[in-house]
Formats: structure tokens, C-alpha cells, sequence
């Protein structure tokens, strides 16, 4: 039987060469990558992130809690971002605001959105943008439930808890469409007024 999920792996080719990334891990959107990708630097034998991550206080509220699924908690400084910040110390970074040819940072997780609102947009979705062939083989099993892509759940032998945050087939078939007809180069999103999510009542 053909892949179904084939429509998917041609769209994370296709990120791939638009980006520059080695490897394009799509997801379901931005907050679950973000997510992912966190999680990814606590994992046993990677270790690369304090408990407390610093991101600006105005960004979208997703981003906090994510950090918080992942097991850290957030720093909130506030400072003016455009397009893309890094989640300190890590290596990774809320793209969500940008999306362009030849994005790609060495070393880095750079998460990216395709959400109604964004440069390269479907009714959900989102990406990790990345150069690690271990981090990019788990990020494929945490998407899939923990599960191996391909195999049936009656003979597959999942280790770990994972997540159900796959993109569909129907979203990264339509969105394959729209990046080849998108610009090699993009500007950022304009700056959206965030509130200081400092100050709301889930993250004191």
C-alpha cells in the first residue's frame, strides 16, 4: 500500500528546498512544534536548556504555555521583537512571523506557522525547521502518538508517550500548492499589539 501520508513528506521536501533547512518536520501547528522542540532540549542526553526560558512578554499566549507543557517555565522580559525571537537559551525560535527563502539558522529549531493569518497560509499547520538527524527522527514518532510511521499499531513497539499533532495529507497537499507559487523572499509580518502576558492570571 502507497504512503498516505506521501502528500506530507512532499511538502517537508519542498520546505526543505525553500528554506535551506536540512530537515522540515511538519506538524499540526506553530504551539505543537514549539512545543516538540522544547521538549527535545530536555531530553535525556541532549539536556541544552535551563528550567526557566526568557521570551518577550508580548508574543502570542501559546507560546508560554507550551513551554510550560514541555516542562520549563517562562521568563517574561519586556523588549520590541519583529518577525522571529529566540526562546533563551535555547536553540529554538517563534517564527511564527516569518517566513522567507533561505531562512534556515544552523543549529537551531526555528518554528513556523501556517496559520490563516500567516505569509504561507492554510486553516492550520506549522513546521520545525532543523539540522538534527536524531532530534528530527524523534520528533517524527512524538507527532504520530509515539507511533512509527508506517507500521501497523499491532506490530509497531512504541517506547515513549507521544503526541497527535500531524499535519493531514488534504492541509500540506494544499500548502505544497501555495509555496510554489510563494516569493523566494517575504518581509516579516507587521507587529501585532500584543498584550504583556506577564500580567495574566495562568502565567503568576
Amino acid at each position: 500500500m502507497k504512503n498516505p501520508y506521501q502528500p506530507v513528506r512532499d511538502f517537508e521536501a519542498a520546505l526543505c528546498e525553500y528554506t535551506g533547512a536540512p530537515f522540515a518536520v511538519a506538524l499540526n501547528s506553530c504551539t505543537a512544534a514549539l512545543l516538540l522542540a522544547v521538549k527535545w532540549c530536555l531530553f535525556p542526553g541532549v539536556k541544552i536548556v535551563r528550567t526557566h526560558i526568557e521570551i518577550p512578554a508580548r508574543t502570542y499566549v501559546s507560546v508560554p504555555m507550551s513551554i510550560i507543557h514541555a516542562g520549563c517555565r517562562p521568563y517574561f522580559r519586556d523588549y520590541q521583537w519583529h518577525g522571529a525571537y529566540q526562546l533563551r537559551p535555547s536553540p529554538v525560535w517563534d517564527c511564527a512571523r516569518r517566513f522567507t527563502g533561505n531562512m534556515h539558522i544552523p543549529g537551531q529549531f526555528q518554528c513556523v506557522s501556517f496559520a490563516a493569518s500567516k505569509i504561507l497560509a492554510a486553516e492550520q499547520g506549522g513546521a520545525i525547521l532543523h539540522d538534527n538527524p536524531e532530534a528530527d527522527k524523534w520528533f517524527r514518532r512524538m507527532r504520530f502518538d509515539g507511533r512509527t510511521e508506517l507500521i501497523d499499531p499491532m506490530e509497531d513497539d512504541i517506547k515513549e508517550i507521544g503526541y497527535h499533532c500531524i499535519m493531514t495529507p488534504s492541509v500540506a497537499a494544499g500548502l505544497l500548492v501555495r509555496l510554489h507559487h510563494l516569493p523566494k523572499h517575504n518581509d516579516d509580518l507587521p507587529d501585532y499589539p500584543y498584550p504583556d502576558l506577564s500580567k495574566l492570571a495562568a502565567f503568576k
